[in-house]
């Protein structure tokens, strides 16, 4: 991508992530153009280069922008858009045959729904139950049958990670914007609603986690002049600090992890003479990331420190690491070894809990530990297939060196914030692409 073009696009976001803080009634309009210029890149072009890839990663990047902004149709707009594109690209370009463990996957699901049908109090409403918790198991599987072994270049994998990091920087735009001075509003080291755009900080920091490993990813691979590098160290450096401040820490704690394993596979891929530029690249990213921190901390008169030490304001450590979520992974597993097989049925957990905290709503924070709940040992089964297929696959597609990296998203974002956006099933599905280096 030439120079004159990537500055064209940074600059048009960070001027959407304006408009819609000015003129908030734009996101709808926003929300709409993204899903109609999506069909017709895809239908024109008949995914001849897997437009649906494209637009999809779009529409993740978006996801939070749009719940934040009161954007979104529906809640879980983003994953029903995503399966219909991924069905569609199937439709032009189809799939591989050896996707049969996603197939199994998608069938392993069926039961918990059912048993859900019998399950269920009268007053549940079904639809929701199921759109909230199954919707992004749905999405994985339908994504990842369209990824397996589909042939890619790693230029346009490349691409596609900015078509997703491209809406998170409208996002980050529209938080510097949005949010008030620290100063006047940080009292505790809680995660901070105000400082994530007036929605839920795990998930806005989430998508900011994201955002840091895609820059970072061009910081490293796809700055080709000292201009593009230095506004790629800019954005990573506004990313992440907005990131560092919503105080939710599992998005940020994901990302980091995500860089450090591209660092390994580049350093195990490089080339000697290349090590030299590597390390050059390194060093501006330790110096960028430790004044981000020492910049945060003093905006933030330490309270960062003491968040990510687990401690409250006054220094005194918490006694839960996690939140209070040890909690409800005690009453999953419980609710597994009392219906081991089949589970308690797809949104059961939720009324579980209710019933037994005298009517609070707790929803589940971890995918694990639910589809366990909920789906017995066949969900167990499911998420083997998840977690072991890229593996196999690895051993026949060395290139694509950000395979772990996708996996590792994957499998820490739905320890921490389930699957309550599209981003950890579709970002998983690039982990069975086979890439192949440019020549």
């Amino acid at each position: 991508m030439k120079d004159k073009n990537y500055i064209l696009l940074v600059v048009a976001h960070a001027l959407i992530g304006l408009l819609i803080y000015t003129f908030p009634a734009f996101s709808k309009i926003y929300a709409i153009l993204i899903v109609f210029v999506g069909f017709y890149f895809v239908i024109k072009n008949r995914n001849i280069n897997n437009e649906v890839l494209f637009v999809s990663a779009y529409i993740v990047g978006s996801e939070v922008f749009l719940r934040m902004t009161g954007g979104n149709i529906l809640y879980e707009f983003s994953k029903y858009s995503i399966m219909i594109f991924m069905v569609l690209g199937m439709y032009y370009s189809g799939f591989s045959k050896n996707a049969i463990p996603f197939w199994i996957y998608l069938i392993l699901l069926l039961p918990g729904i059912i048993v859900a049908t019998e399950t269920l109090n009268l007053k549940s409403d079904l639809r929701n139950a199921l759109s909230f918790n199954i919707s992004g198991p749905a999405c994985l599987g339908i994504s990842a049958i369209y990824a397996y072994n589909r042939k890619i270049k790693f230029s346009q994998l490349n691409t596609i990670l900015l078509s997703m990091g491209l809406p998170i920087l409208a996002t980050t735009v529209y938080l510097i914007f949005y949010t008030p001075e620290l100063k006047t509003i940080l009292v505790s080291t809680g995660s901070n609603i105000e400082t994530s755009g007036g929605f839920g900080p795990n998930q806005v920091a989430t998508v900011l986690g994201l955002g840091m490993f895609v820059f970072f990813s061009r910081l490293i691979l796809e700055s080709k002049s000292k201009l593009i590098f230095v506004i790629n160290l800019i954005i990573l450096f506004n990313i992440s600090y907005r990131g560092l401040v919503t105080f939710s820490r599992g998005g940020m704690i994901t990302g980091l992890f995500m860089i450090l394993i591209l660092i390994f596979f580049l350093y195990v891929n490089t080339r000697n003479e290349g090590k030299y530029r590597l390390n050059l690249f390194l060093l501006f990213f330790v110096l960028g990331f430790a004044f981000t921190w020492i910049y945060t901390s003093n905006q933030t008169g330490g309270l960062i420190d003491k968040r990510y030490a687990n401690q409250d304001a006054t220094g005194r450590v918490k006694e839960s690491q996690f939140t209070g979520r040890e909690e409800i992974w005690d009453n999953e597993i419980a609710s597994f070894k009392d219906h081991p097989v089949f589970g308690i049925g797809v949104g059961k957990g939720l009324e579980v809990r209710e019933q037994e905290t005298g009517g609070l709503i707790i929803a589940s924070h971890n995918e694990l530990t639910r589809t366990i709940s909920e789906h017995g040992t066949l969900g167990i089964i499911a998420l083997m297939i998840v977690f072991t297929t890229p593996m196999f696959l690895y051993l026949d597609n060395k290139q694509n060196i950000y395979i772990f990296c996708f996996l590792v998203f994957w499998i820490l974002t739905i320890n921490h914030a389930a699957m309550r956006i599209a981003a950890p099933a579709f970002v998983y599905s690039f982990s069975l692409l086979k890439v192949y280096m440019d020549e």
